[in-house]
C-alpha cells in the first residue's frame, strides 16, 4: 500500500505538505472513496486490506491507481476495479481515473494494515 504521493512526480508535490496541497487533499477524498469499496466476502476495505498499491494525483486532478486483487481467480475480479473507478471519478474534483490491475508483486496477508489484521484476526 502506497500512503504517500509519488515525490519524483513535479506535479505531485512533496510528501510534507501532502494535506496543504491541492493534490494532497484531493488524494485524501480519494483514499476516503476507495475505503468505500469492500470485497463481498471480507469485512475490510480494500485499502486496509493492502490491494490498492498506488494512488497518484496530478495538478490537473488526474488520479492514476494501481491495485491488485487477493488471487487471480477472485470471484469479484469483473466487478470490483470497476467499482473502485466509479466511485473515484465521483470524487468531486476529479477529472479522470485511470486504474491499472496488477498481480506483481502478488497480493500476500502482510500487505494488510494493522487493523486490518486485528479485525480479520491476523495479530
Amino acid at each position: 500500500m502506497n500512503d504517500s504521493l509519488d515525490t519524483n512526480d513535479p506535479e505531485a508535490g512533496t510528501e510534507g505538505d501532502i494535506s496543504a496541497s491541492p493534490e494532497g487533499t484531493l488524494k485524501e477524498d480519494v483514499i476516503a472513496a476507495i475505503r468505500e469499496c469492500y470485497d463481498p466476502e471480507i469485512p475490510v476495505n480494500i485499502y486496509d486490506l493492502g490491494l490498492i498499491y498506488e494512488v497518484n494525483v496530478s495538478a490537473s486532478s488526474k488520479v492514476e491507481l494501481v491495485m491488485t486483487l487477493t488471487s487471480p481467480h477472485c470471484p469479484v475480479a469483473e466487478i470490483l476495479p470497476a467499482q473502485v473507478k466509479s466511485r473515484v471519478e465521483l470524487v468531486e474534483g476529479v477529472d479522470e481515473v485511470d486504474l491499472e490491475l496488477t498481480w506483481d508483486p502478488p497480493w500476500t496477508p502482510e500487505q494488510m494494515s494493522e487493523a486490518a489484521k486485528l479485525e480479520l484476526g491476523f495479530m
